[in-house]
């Protein structure tokens, strides 16, 4: 199945994420720490550690894309340059949960906010 992405950029804009969101195009991933996902999530995101990403990798649907996410962009990155050399269709939300609070998309619980890392 052709990705709805560009895949010659391992980067998607906050903008296409919330829209995968949306329509349930892809699933999203945060993988920041839980202190971080507690203070402020994106409502619909699947939460897994980086550090926990390889033991948990059977929790992923990679039947659709895979977009990777933490506070600015460098966590998610890495995540979505491994999961891409073992063949997997994955992306990394640019600017991260910064971004997405910045442009004002909306965080859950409500009141959430983006936790220092």
């Amino acid at each position: 199945m052709p990705s709805i992405f560009d895949s010659d950029s391992i980067e998607v804009t906050p903008e296409q994420t919330q829209a995968a969101v949306s329509d349930d195009s892809a699933q999203i991933i945060d993988v920041r720490e839980l202190y971080e996902w507690e203070a402020g999530r994106i409502d619909g995101a699947l939460h897994i550690e980086l550090e926990h990403l390889a033991s948990n990798a059977g929790k992923i649907d990679t039947d659709r894309p895979v977009i990777f996410h933490c506070r600015l962009g460098a966590r998610s990155a890495m995540a979505a340059q491994a999961f891409r050399g073992v063949g997997i269709d994955a992306y990394s939300m640019a600017g991260g949960l910064q971004r997405w609070a910045d442009e004002g998309r909306p965080l859950t619980p409500e009141g959430g906010v983006v936790a220092d890392h």
